[in-house]
């Protein structure tokens, strides 16, 4: 007689088996393709408590399990001021979820919340410098955010639209701030209707908007709210009805950037423009 599984193990088990090719895969292709977790590495899966950042924590679990790469893993938790309701979820889904989180709190909503300008600017500066700094602490060399394919993607088109900037999102980048320290992202390749999906299938409930300054927003798992990554979200999804490949061909592009056709870029901080090089250059492109 098979041995009933454990909830936890039948998450475990639906990444694997079930959503293999929408979850798993990518997964592993993101952490190969991108070279974000070596020999060694001592990392510090940030959870926030929403579904992304959870389904992160479980899925570099399953990569410790099973791959022949030794390393080390810290799940850590900012508590930035949560309310006493999303605190108790995100403990209760770690503990469903066997994730052994370790908290510290701060005051980040606090101060984030008395800034006029640009409340949601300050907060996530500061929730990374805390994070940063927390993981250098426990004596980890990476900290792994849960960033997703539709993160990256929206990224671009919003830097053009409200940033006049193309601008992408990098799937690994050395902390500036912190000597020593890289950011990684490994759920670089994995599209947001996977994770939801997941979600679905596994009956699980995760917190929405934790942030004390919109706490009663509309934005949750499903998407809502007023945001300008939302618009964008809306317009891909309008596009994507027309040319199904729209998605792919955003995240294609990031990759294949033909420096030769811009007219002006930036490159470690520096602003370079055509003109620097064109007079320089014999065989220019062919006229229109």
């Amino acid at each position: 007689m098979a041995r009933e599984l454990e909830p936890y193990q039948n998450i475990e088990r639906s990444i694997i088996k079930k959503f293999r090719k929408e979850i798993w895969r990518p997964f592993i292709e993101a952490v190969q393709r991108y070279e974000l977790v070596n020999e060694g590495d001592k990392i510090a899966v940030c959870i926030s408590g929403g579904k992304d950042s959870m389904l992160m924590a479980k899925l570099m679990q399953e990569l410790q399990r099973h791959s022949k790469v030794k390393f080390e893993l810290v799940f850590l938790v900012m508590d930035p001021g949560y309310n006493e309701i999303n605190r108790q979820k995100i403990e209760s889904n770690a503990e469903l979820l066997h994730i052994p989180i370790t908290v510290f709190e701060t005051d980040v909503f606090a101060v984030a919340n008395t800034s006029e300008k640009n409340p949601c600017y300050l907060c996530a500066r500061m929730r990374r410098g805390y994070l940063y700094s927390k993981a250098q602490e426990l004596g980890c060399n990476k900290i792994a955010l849960g960033h997703h394919f539709s993160d990256v993607i929206e990224t671009p088109v919003m830097s053009m639209f409200y940033g006049g900037q193309l601008q992408a999102m990098l799937p690994k980048l050395h902390s500036k701030n912190f000597e020593g320290m890289e950011l990684i992202r490994p759920m670089y390749c994995i599209h947001e209707d996977a994770i939801l999906d997941w979600k679905r299938y596994n009956n699980l409930q995760f917190i929405q908007c934790a942030c004390r300054f919109t706490e009663n927003c509309a934005i949750c798992d499903n998407g809502g709210g007023g945001s300008k990554r939302q618009e964008i979200k809306t317009l891909i999804r309008r596009l994507k009805r027309d040319n199904p490949n729209i998605e792919k061909s955003i995240f294609n592009s990031i990759h294949n950037v033909n420096i030769d056709t811009m007219p002006g870029y930036k490159t470690d901080g520096d602003y370079h423009t055509f003109l620097e090089k064109f007079d320089a250059c014999m065989d220019g492109e062919p006229e229109e």
